[in-house]
């Protein structure tokens, strides 16, 4: 295993004592779920060969979907892919009339990470990537850059705002020529959806149209087809926290949603989509409950459907769900370990019979919740472990029994009403019938 770094150590040990996940240092602690992740490698390498896939990964609360999301994203910045994450939330959704889908693109635009630049904010060096290269070419040929700019974009025009798409690169061109940041920076913001109205990026920029919340999925796939022409292998695009569209109280909302990701899920099935992938995580409630998950919507439920024929331990990953399978007890054994030599330089310190002691105390507090959804196991251990550091003369015997770990209910769908036989009134097909 490669030597861990301090940033990367303080990265991880932050972050698990607030229960989120690290964006550094993942491979210091990964275990368990080897074959989802050799499945994904080869969705990854699909992608960088000119495919396409999508993927829904499910899981219980606190099961580790963020942790698999953000080593399978690690893995696409490895390929060579360009990715674009974002979390759900209420004012960021797929579709939207009220400007929550361009505030998603804008997320995930500001988000845009490759290789060198791993924590985000790499779109301007991948559009500087690509003029740059341009200049080159224009240098060789003896052609103005902006004729090699219009040449190797010019198939962009087929597509949804492609010509805007086009016409703006050239612009940053322009701007970068001759030393005007303004233009170069309204570019910019432009390609990050940050444009509120048409009048304004026509101001800035001479163009017509806007990212706006009807054109998110074309504007990505405009990205997608910008990024391999600046020399990157395709996007992945990340959407975590999905059960904020099971969550929306309104049927035509969600269902309005579920049809985009009907029409993702068909492009990408059928092979419309080139050098794009999609990665959506989110809980069982959010892909089976038939009233407001995706099963609610019919032509999903059909082309999400399980295999009928992986039961009894049978597995199949083929599909565009990949359910994560639980750690074992003994997966999360060595997910201490690898969090006690983050934490601690000594091993000794803390003897692996002292790991088995933990271990069993949160299995006589919650059962068997404490392998299955090991989020609140892990940030109750890192706190156990900073205690132990900060105090040398505490033993783990004085502790084990004030340590308080609770299951991972999911708090954040307290606020789901599905006791409720029907939504608020105008806003279901049918609400109530009396004769």
């Amino acid at each position: 295993m490669s030597k861990l770094k301090p940033r990367e150590r303080d990265a991880i040990v932050q972050a698990l004592r607030a229960g989120v996940v690290p964006k550094l240092g993942l491979r210091h602690i990964q275990v368990g779920r080897v074959r989802e992740i050799e499945e994904l490698v080869k969705d990854m390498e699909r992608i960088a060969d000119g495919g396409s896939a999508i993927r829904f990964v499910i899981g219980e609360y606190g099961s580790g979907k963020t942790f698999f999301m953000n080593l399978i994203r690690l893995v696409a910045l490895e390929k060579g892919l360009v990715v674009m994450f974002a979390d759900l939330a209420p004012d960021r959704r797929i579709h939207a009339t009220g400007g929550q889908a361009r505030g998603l693109y804008a997320e995930m635009a500001r988000n845009l990470s490759t290789r060198t630049k791993p924590d985000g904010g790499a779109l301007a060096s991948v559009v500087e990537r690509f003029v740059s290269q341009a200049h080159r070419d224009a240098e060789e040929k003896d052609v103005p850059t902006g004729t090699i700019i219009r040449e190797r974009l010019s198939h962009f025009e087929e597509l949804t705002d492609g010509f805007e798409f086009a016409e703006v690169i050239r612009r940053y061109w322009e701007g970068h020529e001759n030393g005007d940041d303004e233009l170069k920076s309204a570019a910019l913001r432009w390609l990050r959806g940050e444009f509120a109205t048409r009048t304004d990026a026509r101001k800035a920029l001479g163009v017509r149209t806007i990212v706006d919340d009807a054109s998110v999925y074309d504007h990505l796939k405009l990205m997608s087809a910008f990024v391999c022409e600046a020399g990157y292998k395709g996007l992945l695009v990340g959407l975590d926290e999905m059960v904020n569209l099971f969550k929306l109280t309104s049927s035509q909302a969600r269902n309005a949603n579920y049809e985009q990701i009907l029409r993702i899920l068909n492009d990408v099935l059928q092979g419309s989509a080139e050098n794009l992938g999609f990665l959506m995580g989110g809980t069982p409630e959010f892909l089976m409950n038939t009233r407001r998950g995706l099963y609610s919507y019919e032509a999903l439920q059909s082309r999400l459907a399980e295999n009928t024929f992986a039961r009894d331990g049978l597995v199949d990953l083929s599909g565009p769900v990949v359910r994560l399978a639980s750690l074992t007890p003994e997966d999360l054994f060595v997910l201490l370990a690898n969090v006690r030599r983050v934490m601690q330089d000594d091993e000794t310190a803390l003897p692996d019979t002292a790991l088995v002691a933990f271990m069993n105390h949160c299995s006589d507090r919650i059962g068997e919740a404490y392998f299955r959804t090991p989020r609140n196991t892990v940030t109750a251990f890192v706190n156990l472990l900073s205690v132990l550091e900060q105090n040398p003369g505490v033993e783990l015997s004085d502790l084990i029994e004030t340590i308080d770990v609770s299951e991972d209910l999911g708090e954040d769908m307290s606020e789901v009403d599905e006791t409720a036989g029907a939504q608020p009134s105008g806003d279901d097909d049918l609400i109530s019938f009396k004769l």
